[in-house]
């Protein structure tokens, strides 16, 4: 069964006891990835680490080595 076809059985299932609709799927999908951004924000803030631009970083010093 795909996850349309779950989602329109809940919906059926949930009219007939007169319940409230469930979510469709996906719908919550983009507030997920912005929880999970701000989560690790903060995690590095509270890491005592530069909580912007990590990656962007990481990979100039990669790219660019220091000269010796």
């Amino acid at each position: 069964m795909s996850i349309t076809e779950q989602y329109l059985l809940d919906v059926y299932r949930a009219r007939l006891h007169g319940e409230p609709e469930p979510p469709a799927p996906g719908r919550h999908d983009l507030d997920v990835l912005r929880e999970l951004r701000d989560y690790r924000r903060f995690r590095a803030v509270v890491a005592e680490r530069p909580a912007r631009g990590r990656l962007r970083h990481a990979l100039s010093r990669l790219l660019r080595p220091r000269a010796l």
